[in-house]
C-alpha cells in the first residue's frame, strides 16, 4: 500500500486546541469492523457496549515535562530539548532544535544552574544522546521545575491545566506525549465499567517519536519505527489470558496499548510477562494476535495510527469513518473525540 493511501482531507478548524470538560462528554463514534457501520454516540455511552468478562486494557504510562531549553556554555546560544527514550546512567535520547548548535561534546545548562548535560552522540537519524550531570532519578524532580508539557504542533492554545494532558490513571514516568484514547476516561466511569464485570488491566509502553514520526515514504512497508520501551506485568497476562479462555474480548484503550500486547504475542507466541523495546509497525495485512477491539481517537492523515487502526477495521472502512467524522464535524487528534472499534 501507499502512503498516499490514507490521506484525507481536514478542516483546519476540526483540529481540537483544548479538552472537554468533563472528559468522558466528548463525542464517540462506534464503528462495527464487520459490517462497516457506523453510530454515533457519547464517550460514557462506551460502557453500554462493554460486556460482562471482556477487558479493558490501559496504558498507565505518564507524561513527564520533556520539552525543556538549554544555553550552550560556550556561546549562549538557546536550544530547545525534546526528551523522547530515557536510557541507562542518566543518558537520554532527544531531539534538539536547531541541531546544529549540538554537536557530540557540546555542554548544556539548564535552569539557570539547576542542572547541565553533554551531547555524548549524534545518531544516524539526527536524534541527539545528552547525559545529565545529576544524581539518578533526580531529573524528574529537576524537570518539574524547568519543563513543560510536550503538547504536539498542531496544539496552538496553552494548556491551563497540565494534568488534562495525562489520563486519570497514569502512574509510570516516562513518556514524551501522552496516550490519548485514555484522555476521555474519568474516574467514575472506570468504577462503573469494573461494576459491570468488566476487567481492567494495565500495560506501559512510554510513547515517544516512533508513535508520531511522518511516514515519508511511499511504500509503506519500506518506513521504519523507533522503538519505545515497554512493561507488561505477570497480572495483566493472566487477565488477558483468563479473557480469551473464556471467549471473550481483549479491547485495548489507544494504540500504544495495542502495539505493546501485540509485540509481546509477536515475540513470544503468547502473552506473558514481558519488559523489552517495540518497534512494531501495524498496518493492513496484520494479523492481530490478542486484541479484539479498539477506543482510540481519529488520527493524523498518512501517519502509522490511522494504517494501524486499518489494520483492525478493514481499510474502506476505516477511510469511510472518517470521511464521515469529517462531514459530522467530529474534533480530531490529542484533545479530540474517539471512535469504538468492535
Amino acid at each position: 500500500m501507499k502512503t498516499s493511501d490514507f490521506f484525507y482531507e481536514l478542516p483546519q478548524k476540526l483540529i481540537a486546541q483544548t479538552p472537554v470538560e468533563p472528559r468522558d462528554s466528548s463525542r464517540l463514534m462506534v464503528l462495527d469492523k464487520t459490517l462497516g457501520s457506523v453510530e454515533h454516540r457519547i464517550f460514557r455511552d462506551l460502557t453500554e457496549y462493554l460486556n460482562e468478562g471482556d477487558c479493558l486494557v490501559l496504558n498507565d504510562t505518564r507524561v513527564i515535562p520533556a520539552r525543556i531549553y538549554g544555553v550552550k556554555k560556550e556561546t549562549g546560544a538557546v536550544v530547545e530539548f525534546l526528551l523522547l527514550k530515557q536510557l541507562k546512567n542518566n543518558s537520554w535520547e532527544c531531539l534538539c532544535k536547531p541541531g546544529k548548535r549540538a554537536k557530540t561534546g557540546t555542554q548544556f545548562v539548564f535552569g539557570e544552574g539547576l542542572v547541565d548535560c553533554e551531547v555524548t552522540d549524534v545518531k544516524e537519524d539526527g536524534n541527539r544522546i545528552i547525559k545529565f550531570n545529576c544524581k539518578p532519578g533526580e531529573i524528574y524532580t529537576i524537570l518539574d521545575k524547568i519543563g513543560k508539557m510536550p503538547l504536539p504542533p498542531y496544539i496552538t492554545e496553552e494548556l491551563k491545566n497540565g494534568e488534562r494532558y495525562q489520563t486519570v490513571y497514569s502512574r509510570e514516568l516516562g513518556s514524551a506525549a501522552a496516550p490519548t484514547a485514555g484522555l476521555h476516561f474519568t474516574e467514575e466511569m472506570l468504577e462503573k465499567i469494573k461494576a459491570k464485570g468488566v476487567n481492567i488491566c494495565y500495560v506501559t509502553l512510554h510513547v515517544g517519536l516512533g508513535t508520531f514520526r511522518p511516514v515519508k515514504v511511499d511504500d509503506v512497508t519500506k518506513h521504519v519505527m523507533h522503538s519505545e520501551h515497554y512493561q507488561l506485568s505477570q497480572e495483566t497476562a493472566d487477565i488477558i489470558n483468563e479473557t480469551k479462555k473464556n471467549g471473550k474480548r481483549v479491547i485495548s484503550v489507544g494504540t500504544t496499548s495495542t502495539r505493546t500486547v501485540e509485540s509481546v504475542a509477536t515475540k513470544n507466541g503468547c502473552i506473558c510477562a514481558d519488559e523489552d523495546d517495540t518497534s512494531i509497525f501495524i498496518y493492513p495485512g496484520y494479523r492481530f494476535k490478542c486484541i479484539d477491539a479498539l477506543v482510540t481517537n481519529f488520527h493524523l492523515p498518512e501517519s502509522t495510527l490511522i494504517m494501524l487502526v486499518s489494520a483492525l477495521a478493514g481499510y474502506e472502512n476505516t477511510m469511510n469513518a472518517y470521511k464521515i467524522a469529517v462531514e459530522n464535524e467530529y474534533r480530531f487528534f490529542s484533545f479530540g473525540d474517539a471512535m469504538f472499534i468492535c
